[in-house]
């Protein structure tokens, strides 16, 4: 068989990673991910999400077909339900009665046409995307000192600079090969410092010069009280000042008035006064600084404040628009970008203009051929599920994401959907929780099957190839929505035969009227209007603005000092510090920080199907410091009830002192397919930025109290089990089985015949090995077939359960070893067996126990000596920071 290499581009993170995939076997889903070393985001390399990518290719879990109230139908019949469905509630209620809720994981193609659609034919501006939830406030911030989303530089200023400061981003594990590049230019720049703000010690803490653990809302505070001592120490930049920017005076009155002086500011951000004198003088004293700054500083009620904030400073400095310098947002999702380009967000229109331009919406109309352009803001997405809730939206199109666990006060988005007259969902995937509630299903095309473009953090346009054939009846969503648009009677301006033709329409509306004669626009690809098939298909990697004067793209904006405003100056905020609108109080006593995990992406309903990123960190837990978890008589490995004003949850604690007193974290990841208590965003407050009206994920007052469990659990199965009537079930994909933590606070149950019943198929041959104390609330038994291990159970009245790595080994085995059976019930591997115990790297599948033994064996005492040894953080390098801890535990254990 012929092998295919296709270059693509990574669907996850907003670094864009180029990929060049090696299709092995077309109709078996089979590939082979490797970086793509001529692109320029990533030059090769991959983190572990990326690398295993071809774990989740398969057709697991994929929606194949369309259904209208539950029954399995044709497409005709399924679009036909859609634009009858939109077209009788808009006529009946008027356009704003029906709303749709995207997502970053859509190409600009599809945005494109969603936005056309719902702003340009319905006539209503309800269309915003779940990309609300990560960068709008970094959108509002660029918009309000730029006059245009536009982001300043691009990685390589990274790698120039001789000071970066990361602030709100654990960019270790949220953008692992980005701080790779960061690494590395620390080992070729010895003299590069790197300041991390964040209220957590996290991975990215490990390569820091300086860690300031902030007091969780106040880094507005703390930017202010650097404009301040800017003004004071005489590191303005009044040149550019006077020539390049307005309001420079009204904002340091602000800042002056809030901050105070060093010591005042200190003691706001729960810092000391040398650590924040410290930062002040590096970034006064170094020419090259860029700061990034991501979910941290915007997913907060003042998040478009501490952006500006921060562009604050690099205006007054004039560190801006040059080589390694600038104000960098960093996004979470692969084509964020791409839809803030097209007006994927309720408040802004396609191409980059506005709703509350007039002038701009009638060019856009004339453009489209439609009077009916939407002349105001929509509903953002937390006030659009409201409107759902309340029954004055009537019908929402739901493409490509979950709200109901990515939404804040989660539990209410599940209401609005369950009363809403109309529920659409196109996704790829059939069981969602989102998707569970629509009345209709739309099966798209997944990452490996799509074509046409996304654009990363930096303004980089790549393309997204396909290696596959569409899986089942699964279609483009720009296609659907052309179909349902076609119904709706607007045939002739949806009448796409291919993504190219869409991406070509886009560029031409990029450089519409967008010239000298009129206020320039910063988003124009003009330079593409013309794209032929053959040339999109085979498009480079490129950054915008491209144009006839920059046919080759543009690396950096405003390095001539130019903005997008009227007087073209970028324009100074004056800002007032303000706390968490929601603060901690006696009934909520802790703030609840939320978050990523290096291995997991999003809701996983792809990162869930690949066994090796599942090993790291296989459950929900909540990390808490020490002292509070002593309080609380919180242990690790107990479980935990967390609770706020807007729901609960359960997860697994984790005591450790990179948590600040006071503060817990969670991570986002967790959906009702997988956990049966571990959503999040049940918990998460609504309170929304005023401007940018993105949700203040990073502070909500909860209370934490231990889970009253009777028994604690784990099953290893070679089938599906059915599981009910458990208060506490995750459920864990491996290879070649699947992982159950369980826990419940009810009495124990009769364990073997509970097992039985709850397996999907009846035992024919009852081969099983049992142990059972009652008195310690022990049980033990493993289910043997024809000598191959098909299911294990594992309860105790604690949390201390086998570690289950050697167990997973045994589901691989075709048949078992005397002493493998022997040792079964014991949970541990024969004498001179390996048991490599917790993955640590997910990139080389290495676990704590393999690494432990070779730091000791052989007597290693760097990270490199470890990789050379066992691969271990040779990859993506995110797990190089636990590897030192092993290091350093040797290295006490021979002190000791």
């Amino acid at each position: 068989m012929i092998k295919t290499q296709i270059k693509t581009t990574c669907p996850y993170c907003g670094v864009g990673c180029g990929i060049i995939a090696t299709v092995d076997d077309p109709a078996g889903h089979q590939v082979s991910i490797q970086g793509d070393p001529e692109h320029p985001a990533n030059f090769g390399k991959l983190c572990s999400k990326g690398a295993a990518l071809s774990d989740t290719v398969s057709l697991e879990n994929r929606l194949l077909y369309p259904e209208v109230s539950g029954k399995r139908c044709d497409w005709d019949t399924a679009l036909d339900a859609v634009a009858d469905g939109l077209t009788r509630i808009i006529r009946d209620y008027g356009p704003d009665a029906v709303a749709f809720y995207v997502s970053g994981q859509l190409l600009t193609e599809d945005y494109y046409v969603a936005n056309k659609l719902m702003k340009g034919f319905i006539g209503s501006a309800n269309i915003d995307t779940n990309s609300r939830l990560c960068m709008s406030s970094a959108v509002a911030g660029y918009k309000r000192a730029f006059g245009a989303d536009a982001v300043p530089g691009n990685y390589e200023d990274l790698e120039l600079a001789d000071l970066i400061v990361l602030t709100g981003s654990n960019t270790a594990w949220c953008h692992p090969v980005i701080f790779q590049r960061i690494r590395k230019a620390r080992e070729k720049n010895p003299s590069l410092k790197i300041v991390v703000i964040d209220p957590r010690r996290t991975a990215t803490c490990d390569s820091a010069d300086l860690h300031l653990a902030v007091k969780p809302g106040m880094d507005g505070l703390l930017f202010n009280g650097l404009l301040s001592f800017l003004a004071q120490t005489g590191a303005l930049d009044k040149v550019y000042i006077d020539a390049h920017t307005e309001g420079f005076d009204s904002a340091l009155v602000s800042a002056m008035a809030s901050a105070g002086t060093i010591a005042d500011v200190a003691e706001g951000c729960g810092l000391t006064a040398a650590d924040v004198e410290q930062f002040f003088n590096w970034f006064a004293g170094t020419r090259n600084v860029v700061t990034v700054y991501s979910q941290g500083i915007n997913q907060s009620g003042s998040g478009s404040d501490k952006c500006n904030a921060i562009i604050n400073c690099h205006l007054a400095t004039g560190k801006i628009g040059q080589p390694g310098m600038g104000p960098f947002s960093f996004t979470g999702q692969p084509n964020a970008m791409g839809g803030r380009e097209v007006g994927g967000l309720a408040n802004t229109l396609a191409a980059h203009m506005e709703l509350d331009n007039p002038e701009q919406v009638d060019l856009v109309g004339r453009f489209w051929g439609s009077d009916r352009v939407a002349a105001r803001p929509g509903l953002k997405a937390v006030e659009l599920f409201d409107a759902i809730y309340d029954g004055s939206v009537k019908a929402v199109w739901i493409i490509a994401t979950n709200p109901v666990v990515t939404l804040p006060n989660a539990d209410k988005i599940k209401a609005a959907l369950k009363q809403c007259e109309l529920v659409i969902v196109s996704d790829c995937i059939e069981a969602t929780d989102t998707m569970d509630l629509a009345h209709i299903k739309l099966p798209a095309l997944g990452w490996s099957e799509k074509d046409g473009t996304v654009t990363n953090m930096e303004r980089r346009i790549s393309r997204q190839r396909p290696l596959f054939q569409a899986s089942g009846m699964a279609k483009p969503d720009w296609w659907i929505i052309c179909q349902v648009a076609t119904r709706m009677g607007y045939r002739e301006a949806f009448n796409y035969r291919t993504s190219a033709d869409i991406f070509r329409e886009h560029a031409a509306l990029s450089g519409f009227e967008n010239d000298d004669s009129g206020l320039v626009r910063d988003f124009n690809i003009s330079s593409f209007a013309g794209i032929k098939q053959e040339q999109f298909d085979q498009l480079q990697p490129v950054q915008w603005p491209v144009t006839d004067n920059a046919p080759d793209g543009t690396a950096r904006l405003f390095g001539d000092g130019q903005f997008y405003t009227v007087s073209k100056k970028a324009q100074f905020i004056a800002i007032q510090p303000r706390p968490p609108v929601n603060a901690p109080n006696r009934q909520y006593p802790f703030t609840l920080n939320t978050g990523r995990l290096r291995d997991q992406w999003h809701t996983m309903t792809r990162t869930g199907l690949s066994a090796r990123l599942n090993a790291h960190k296989p459950e929900p837990f909540v990390e808490i410091h020490p002292a509070d978890a002593a309080e609380y008589k919180l242990k690790t490995q107990d479980l935990a009830v967390l609770e706020s004003r807007w729901g609960s949850m359960i997860a697994r604690v984790v005591t450790t002192d990179s948590q600040q007193p006071g503060s817990v974290f969670v991570p986002m990841h967790w959906t009702a397919q997988l956990s049966s208590r571990g959503r999040i965003g049940a918990l998460v407050n609504p309170v929304v930025d005023p401007c940018s009206g993105q949700p203040e994920s990073k502070q909500t007052p909860v209370a934490i109290a231990r889970y009253p469990a009777k028994w604690y659990g784990m099953i290893l199965s070679r089938s599906p089990l059915m599981i009910t009537g458990i208060e506490y079930v995750v459920k864990i994909k491996g290879n070649g089985f699947s992982r159950y933590e369980l826990a419940d606070s009810t009495q124990p149950h009769h364990w073997r015949q509970w097992l039985e019943t709850i397996r999907s198929k009846p035992v024919e041959n009852n081969d099983w090995l049992e142990y059972s104390d009652p008195e310690l609330g022990a049980y033990r038994s493993a289910l043997v077939i024809d000598n191959r291990l098909d299911c294990c159970l594992f309860v105790s009245s604690t949390p201390v359960l086998p570690e289950p790595a050697w167990l997973a080994t045994l589901f691989s085995q075709e048949t078992l070893s005397r002493a493998e059976r022997l040792r079964l019930l014991s949970g541990l591997p024969p004498m001179g067996g390996e048991d490599c115990g917790r993955i640590v790297c997910s990139c080389f599948n290495v676990g704590e126990k393999s690494i432990a033994k070779a730091v000791k064996t052989f007597g290693l005492n760097n990270v490199e000596e470890i990789g050379q040894r066992l691969s271990a953080g040779t990859g993506c390098g995110s797990c190089i920071p636990e590897l030192k801890k092993y290091l350093s535990q040797n290295a006490a254990a021979d002190r000791a």
